[in-house]
This record gives structure tokens, C-alpha cells and sequence, in this order.
């Protein structure tokens, strides 16, 4: 049996702003489908395609999609993760390490989603999320330990 030459969906090319593993994943289940549809219309009617070859083809079809959206829910629950840290950390004391190689503690007064791993103010200033080196409570004062020093 021969298969033709399957051509890639034309939404792939050079310029496409879609990310290159979401492009590979959604070629590899397009040209799949492709294939199996080029090999059941050029079969040679004397010599049909065996039924448990198509049905294995099919059932791999079904696995790869269902991996893929199973991979699609672990990076979406890892964002979640991510956002839910990030928030928690608002009043928390942390640190990170400057540009210059210092290490900065501040209180975390912000948390902004707004690129791919959320970023926490610290002193005014967006630091990644995974750049904090440590984390602890914040310091409080009561009002009677502010008396006695005043004292």
C-alpha cells in the first residue's frame, strides 16, 4: 500500500504567533487524521485495510489528544499554584537578590499577574516571583511595646 504525501495545514508558517509546541501538537494529530483518511480512500478495494490496524490508529489518535489536554491541565493547575503563592505572600516579609548580587528584604505590598510567572512588589520595585530567595512573617509591633520604647 502506498500513502500520498500529506502538505501541513497552512495556518503553519514562518510569521505564526501561535507557540511552536502547541503548533507541533496540533500538527502531529492533524497529519495523523490526514493519513489515516489518505490511506482509507487510495486502499485497494481488493485488499481492504485491516479493521484492528485502523482501530489501533484511531484508539492512538484518541490517546495523543487526551494527553495533550491532560498537559494543558497540569501547566494551567501550575499557574494556578503559582497565583495562589504570589498572593499569599502579600504582607509577608521577603528576600530576593539585586542586580548587584545583594540580597533585599521588604514587605510584599502587590502581587500582578499580568506576564507569565507573577511578579510581587517588594519596596516598590516587581520582582519574579522566582527570584525570592526567603520568605517570613512580617515583623508587628503592638501598641504597648510602642509605648515602652517611647518610654
Amino acid at each position: 500500500m502506498t500513502v500520498d504525501a500529506v502538505s501541513a495545514p497552512t495556518s503553519i508558517h514562518t510569521g505564526s504567533t501561535t507557540d511552536p509546541a502547541s503548533r507541533k501538537q496540533t500538527l502531529d494529530g492533524e497529519v495523523f487524521l490526514r493519513l489515516l483518511v489518505t490511506q482509507l480512500t487510495h486502499q485497494d478495494p481488493s485488499n481492504p485495510m485491516d479493521t484492528n490496524e485502523m482501530i489501533a490508529q484511531t484508539t492512538q489518535l484518541a490517546m495523543m489528544e487526551k494527553l495533550t489536554v491532560l498537559a494543558d491541565n497540569g501547566t494551567e493547575a501550575f499557574a494556578l499554584h503559582m497565583r495562589q503563592a504570589a498572593t499569599a505572600l502579600i504582607g509577608q516579609e521577603a528576600r530576593y537578590e539585586d542586580a548587584d548580587g545583594k540580597t533585599v528584604t521588604g514587605i510584599v505590598t502587590k502581587v500582578s499577574f499580568d506576564g507569565p510567572v507573577p511578579q510581587v512588589t517588594i519596596g516598590g520595585k516587581d520582582i519574579a516571583l522566582d527570584a525570592i530567595t526567603g520568605i517570613s512573617t512580617a515583623p508587628t509591633t503592638t501598641p504597648a511595646a510602642d509605648a515602652s520604647a517611647a518610654a
